[in-house]
């Protein structure tokens, strides 16, 4: 939500409809003629799936070229089991997807880039439940499985928790970019605990060079990317069940816990000497041009935190892992809290209960249906069952193999809690805080905020 926040949005509706059928229904990978992919899962969910003359309508968020390539994806639905599958994007996801079930004429599946948004229908009674068995499934199938059944999981319209929503299409934010060159000339190794990572930000510092490059200018959104250091650093010094508790208030937004974690950030951000630019450069510089700094000659900084996004801003021509690279942010050693990742992703709900949608989430289960997204860029996935072979690039490898390990996943927490305090306070908050404010000051006007709109 947050690039997408920055990107902006059309203020007319763009919407886009498609239906495989119509397009030819041609495969992208000739079933059986590439080992990359795990075709027995295919011809085995073909095998027992017969949807002849049903039609499946899907509605998202994905426009070109992601549309496309989910359309990819779904047409080995449609040929293995005979449904006419029709595809709409959105690039008013939000409010469509509203008007479609006011009006009585909702997709049978939905596919969510906010789980928020899912869990608020959930309990309106708008969604189907997926079962304990798909449940189940996530848990024993998924890296972390028990963290993405929480993550679909959502009270109903009568108070009573169940699993709605399948997660599909993962990205991971917990990345530390370098330019390995630039660390061979100085001598620095890839740090592996957040110990080692303070320890090399002082050396370079001691070396007479600047460690990171922090921007956290977006015009509108200036500050979001401070939000993503203080989820880092909530995951890195606090169990998971305390992030969940902050995501919701249940503990408030000045909690000593949360106020900790934010000064953590600023050991970083406002550490003499540690960023480019001082807390001045951090505030004003774009987050675009941020990364800027780590190939300059001679580098202005080092270290760069950001998403697996932030290439798009990398000088034209550079090559991830040759050019430039990227590391798991680490978590502390001495607090033993496992190796979690902060990302975000999509998750798929039944809107409106078919044969045919029950039999796209049991699809959703087979390592194909992850495997043909992979293999064309821009997916993550933390299944088990697929062959990491599949993607499409090392760097995409590497980045699954960061998801894939990880103990505990948790969602960004920004874009789950309500609008005026993730994409509002929250955002300028940190602004103040790399200004020079206290953390327990900034957490207290937060928490007041949000006492507002309860």
């Amino acid at each position: 939500m947050k690039i997408r926040a920055i990107a902006g949005t059309s203020a007319m509706l763009l919407l886009c409809s498609t239906s495989l059928a119509q397009d030819g229904g041609s495969l992208t990978f000739a079933p059986g003629e590439d080992s990359r992919f795990s075709w027995q899962s295919y011809e085995d969910f073909a095998a027992s799936h017969d949807l002849t003359g049903q039609r499946l309508t899907i509605f998202g968020d994905w426009l070109s070229p992601e549309r496309e390539i989910f359309e990819s994806v779904a047409a080995y639905f449609e040929e293995a089991t005979g449904a006419d599958v029709a595809y709409s994007g959105s690039d008013s996801f939000e409010q469509q997807i509203i008007i479609d079930i006011q009006a009585g004429s909702p997709p049978n599946i939905t596919i969510f880039p906010q789980p928020g948004i899912a869990a608020n229908l959930a309990s309106q009674g708008h969604l189907s439940p997926l079962g304990e068995e798909a449940a189940a499934w996530v848990a024993e199938n998924y890296a972390a499985g028990e963290s993405w059944v929480e993550l679909g999981t959502y009270e109903g319209e009568d108070g009573t928790e169940a699993f709605y929503a399948f997660p599909y299409k993962a990205d991971v934010k917990s990345l530390v970019w370098y330019v390995p060159e630039n660390f061979e000339d100085a001598g620095y190794e890839v740090p592996e605990t957040l110990e080692d990572l303070k320890a090399l930000t002082e050396q370079i510092v001691e070396d007479g060079g600047t460690p990171w490059c922090i921007g956290l200018g977006a015009g509108a959104a200036t500050g979001w990317p401070a939000t993503d250091w203080v989820e880092d650093m909530m995951l890195r010094t606090q169990p998971p069940e305390v992030y969940d508790q902050w995501v919701t208030n249940e503990i408030p937004f000045n909690d000593e816990r949360v106020v900790a974690a934010i000064e953590e950030f600023g050991w970083f951000a406002r550490g003499e000497g540690f960023v480019a630019g001082g807390t001045e450069g951090v505030t004003s510089t774009d987050f675009r041009d941020s990364p800027a700094g780590l190939f300059s000659s001679p580098p202005r900084c080092y270290l760069h935190h950001q998403a697996s996004f932030i290439p798009s801003f990398f000088p034209e021509g550079t090559e991830v892992g040759v050019d430039v690279d990227f590391f798991y942010m680490p978590a502390y050693a001495e607090k033993d809290l496992g190796t979690p990742v902060l990302g975000s992703g999509n998750v798929v709900a039944i809107t409106s209960d078919s044969d045919a949608a029950r039999a796209f989430i049991e699809f959703l289960k087979t390592p194909i249906a992850h495997e043909i997204w992979m293999a064309q860029g821009g997916f993550l996935t933390p299944h088990e069952g697929v062959n990491e072979e599949a993607y499409a690039t090392d760097a995409l490898r590497k980045q699954g193999e960061i998801l894939a390990e990880a103990t505990t996943f948790r969602f960004d927490a920004s874009d789950l809690m309500p609008g005026r305090i993730g994409a509002g306070v929250f955002w300028s908050g940190m602004i103040d805080y790399v200004g020079g404010r206290p953390a327990q000051e900034i957490a207290d006007g937060i928490q007041r905020e949000w006492e507002a709109i309860k």
